[in-house]
C-alpha cells in the first residue's frame, strides 16, 4: 500500500509517499519539508508534484490519502484538508484523517506513556495523552484544549508513578514547568516537529481498524475558537 501524507497544521509543511506491507515493513518513498507557514498555500502543490515526479508516480498510485486535521494552525489545516479531498474526489481513493497530536505521539518509538503539548500561545496547549505498548497507540481520554497548569493536572490524574515522555513545541517551551510540577520520570524528545511520516504511520494503523472513508471523512479539528473569533466575542 502506497500512502500519500500531508500535515500543514503546523508552521512545518510536510509531505510524504510511504509504502506499506502486510508485516508493517514502512518504506518511506518520499519525504519533504518547507517551515515558512505562511507560504503553506503557495508551496504545498509543488511540494507534491515534486515527490510525484522524483519517483515516476501519480496520484493514481495511492491507495490511501493521510490528512491532519489539526488541531493547529486554522489557516494551514483548511489548506491541506482541501487540497486532500480534491485529490479524493478526482481519484476516490480513501482517506483517513489524523490528528496533530495522535502524528506527535508517533514520533515516539518506545512504549510507555507519550503525552504530545502543542503550544497555541497565551499559556494554553494543546495535548493528549497516549499509552504505547506492544506496538499499540492508545489514547487516554479526550484531547486537552487548557492552560498549562490545568494540562498538568491531567497528567497528574491520568499518569500517576508513570514515565512520561514528552513531545511536540509545547513540552520544549514548558520544560522547567513541567519538572518542577510532576514527580514523574520524565523524558523529553527531541522530535518535536510534526512530521508526514509519522501521519503515514498513524493512518495505517486507522485504516487497519476500519477507520477510513471518502472525502467527507475529513473535516477540520477546532479545539478553540480562532482569534477572529475570540476578538469578537470580546466586542
Amino acid at each position: 500500500m502506497k500512502i500519500l501524507a500531508v500535515d500543514t497544521s503546523s508552521k512545518n509543511c510536510s509531505v510524504a509517499i510511504v509504502e506499506v506491507d502486510e508485516n508493517k515493513n514502512y518504506n518511506i518513498m518520499a519525504f519533504e519539508n518547507s517551515d515558512d507557514e505562511k507560504t503553506h498555500s503557495q508551496k504545498l502543490m509543488p511540494i507534491v508534484d515534486k515527490v510525484f515526479k522524483e519517483h515516476n508516480l501519480t496520484l493514481k498510485d495511492m491507495d490511501l490519502l493521510a490528512c491532519c486535521v489539526g488541531p493547529g494552525s486554522f489557516t494551514g489545516i483548511r489548506i491541506g484538508i482541501a487540497t486532500m479531498k480534491a485529490f479524493a474526489d478526482v481519484t476516490n481513493i480513501k482517506t483517513v484523517s489524523v490528528t496533530s497530536l495522535e502524528s506527535l505521539s508517533y514520533n515516539i518509538e518506545e512504549d510507555g506513556i507519550i503525552i504530545p503539548i502543542i503550544d497555541c500561545k497565551n499559556n494554553n496547549v494543546y495535548s493528549a495523552i497516549f499509552s504505547k505498548e506492544n506496538n499499540t497507540y492508545k489514547q487516554i481520554g479526550k484531547n486537552i484544549s487548557d492552560n498549562i497548569d490545568n494540562a498538568i493536572s491531567l497528567y497528574k490524574a491520568n499518569a500517576e508513578n508513570k514515565n512520561i515522555t514528552f513531545v511536540g513545541d509545547g513540552s520544549i517551551l514548558y520544560k522547567d514547568l513541567l519538572t518542577s510540577r510532576l514527580s514523574n520520570k520524565l523524558i523529553f524528545s527531541n522530535k518535536n516537529t510534526q512530521s508526514s511520516i509519522s501521519l503515514a504511520k498513524c493512518a495505517y494503523d486507522k485504516y487497519l481498524e476500519g477507520l477510513y472513508g471518502d472525502s467527507n471523512n475529513l473535516s477540520p479539528l477546532y479545539l478553540r475558537k480562532s482569534q477572529a473569533e475570540r476578538a469578537l466575542v470580546e466586542k
